[in-house]
Order: C-alpha cells, then sequence, then structure tokens
C-alpha cells in the first residue's frame, strides 16, 4: 500500500483479471487500458504465458488488471498445464472479471473459459473486435444469446485496438471494486520488473520476426542484466538473452540464413528496450537447444513458469 497519499473516503481499489481463449485481444485491451505497452502482442495464439499485472489510477479508483495467457486444453505438458494453473489461481484472488469473447464469435474454447470463472465474483462480459464485424446488425442478437448464458454485471461491447468504448468499460468496473486506498504509487504502471519486460520483448519481436515458422516448444532467459552508466553518465542495461528451444531444426529457423533473422530480433527489440527503460542498452540473444524443455519441471521454474 502507498504511503501518505490522500484519497477520498470512497475511493475504490481493486484486482480485475482479463480471461478468454487465445488471441480474443486480451494483452491489446491491457496495453489502451493503462495506455502503454506492457502485455505483447501478435496474432498468434499463447503470445502472452505469463501473468501480466497493469494498473491504472484515476482520481476516485485504482484498477489492477492481471492479463492471464489463454487458458489452452489443446496441449497437455507441463507448460500448458503451468499456464493453465496460472489462470485458474488469479481466477480465485480477484474482486472482478472481465470475459473477453470475439464479436460474432462465440466457440467451444470460449464456453470452456465460461465454465471455469466462480459464481461468487462479478464477471463484465468484453465483446472485443466490433469494428472488424462485417455484419453490424448482427451485433445485438450476438450480445443476447451471450447475456442468456450467466448473470453478467455489465456487457460491454468495445474495439481495444482501435481504443473504442473503454471508457464505458472502465465505468462499468469501477462499481464492482471495494472501497480501499491504493496499493500501488501514483505512477506506477506495474508489478514487473525491468528484466521480465526485456524477456517478454524479444519474445514478442520473435513472434512478429518468425510468423508461421515459429516453433511453439520457445521461451526467452534473461541470463544477465547489469544496470550501469556510460562515461558520459548515460543510463545502460547490459542484457544477455537466450532464447531456448526444443530441436536444432528450430535452432536454425530462430538464426536464419547467415543470422539474418535473430539479427533482426535483437535489432528490434534492442529499440523498444530504449524506448520502454529511457537507457541505451546492449543486447546479446542467443540460442538454446534443450530438447524436451516444456515438459521439464525444474526448467520451467527456472524460466520463471509457476
Amino acid at each position: 500500500m502507498t504511503e501518505n497519499v490522500v484519497v477520498p473516503p470512497d475511493y475504490r481499489c481493486g484486482f480485475v483479471a482479463i480471461v478468454g481463449r487465445p488471441n480474443v485481444g486480451k494483452s491489446t485491451l491491457l496495453n489502451h487500458l493503462i495506455g502503454m505497452k506492457l502485455s505483447i502482442t501478435s496474432r498468434k495464439a499463447q503470445t502472452t504465458r505469463h501473468r501480466i499485472t497493469g494498473v491504472l489510477t484515476t482520481d476516485s479508483a485504482q484498477f489492477v488488471f492481471v492479463d492471464t495467457p489463454g487458458f489452452q486444453r489443446r496441449y497437455r505438458n507441463a507448460l500448458n498445464q503451468a499456464m493453465n494453473r496460472n489462470v485458474t489461481s488469479t481466477l480465485a484472488d480477484v474482486d472482478a472479471i472481465l470475459f473477453v469473447v470475439e464479436a460474432g464469435r462465440f466457440s467451444a474454447e470460449d464456453e470452456a473459459v465460461l465454465q471455469l470463472l466462480p459464481q461468487g465474483i462479478p464477471v463484465v462480459l468484453v465483446i472485443n473486435k466490433i469494428d472488424t464485424l462485417a455484419d453490424k446488425a448482427a451485433l445485438l442478437p450476438f450480445i443476447e444469446r451471450l447475456a442468456a448464458l450467466r448473470d453478467f454485471s455489465a456487457i460491454v461491447p468495445l474495439s481495444a485496438l482501435r481504443g473504442l468504448k473503454l471508457d464505458i468499460l472502465q465505468q462499468a468496473v469501477e462499481p464492482l471494486l471495494p472501497q480501499s486506498e491504493p496499493f500501488y504509487a501514483e505512477d506506477q504502471v506495474t508489478d514487473r520488473n525491468e528484466r521480465f519486460l526485456a524477456a517478454e520483448i524479444v519474445r514478442e519481436k520473435i513472434f512478429r520476426t518468425l510468423g508461421d515458422e515459429l516453433p511453439y516448444a520457445m521461451t526467452v532467459e534473461i541470463e544477465k542484466f547489469d544496470e550501469e552508466q556510460t562515461a558520459r553518465g548515460q543510463e545502460l542495461r547490459r542484457i544477455f538473452a537466450a532464447v531456448w528451444v526444443d530441436r536444432d531444426s528450430q535452432k536454425a529457423i530462430l538464426i536464419g540464413k547467415n543470422g539474418e533473422k535473430l539479427k533482426r530480433i535483437a535489432t528490434e527489440a534492442r529499440k523498444d528496450m530504449e524506448q520502454l527503460f529511457d537507457a541505451k542498452v546492449y543486447l546479446e540473444v542467443w540460442v538454446k537447444v534443450k530438447t524436451g524443455w516444456a515438459d521439464d519441471t525444474r526448467l520451467l521454474r527456472q524460466f520463471g513458469f509457476e
């Protein structure tokens, strides 16, 4: 809890989970709600693998949003089991839930996530990507169909990517939060450190560079993260990142011809880090092979999976 902060007696503060099947736009929603790029995004499912916390502070409330991995039923390895546990444990400790679906589409995967949501916690149905709906007249029947599935606290159609109707979502969530002093300082936007964010940035650039070539069994570990100053007094981050894959063939894909893909990944990641950390960044990225790492619980703990 913050100290020496005077807030109104009716100030509200609470935790809000953002849940949904993979690729419905949960991370994009978080980024636009807090006004900065915190959670990485791509068109690939399962881009988010860790629980990401983003903090939005206003004059009347502090929203602590928790972006969760998309609940995964397709693969049964230890990695996915760890991510699914991440989702279910988050749901037990929040004050409200944003259940995100895609406008015009409600699949068996969406239904599976809905069944996970506890009954004692208020749920706001967020219908995302309304800007992509070809037949706008189909939105109302879609809302009516989903409204019958559960007693939602509110239903908010919006576009996270375009920032449409986010103010309405914020207004719907605020009354669901308990009266409390803020947990975080007014200027704090996450509880994650720079080391974690560096790994996420590298992983995002891999997603965006490789596209369909991306090996699913891939993760990034920051082996070294030093904070220094240059001779001119400028802030410097010296970062060594290891990209772990499952097979030698995947290593070759990541590196690319004459190392071109890995070089592009490192360059783009460095640019984003310099902007986020407001510092000069020296970044080295290496690719390492460990067969079966996604089923190795010891390595998963080393890589930060709970």
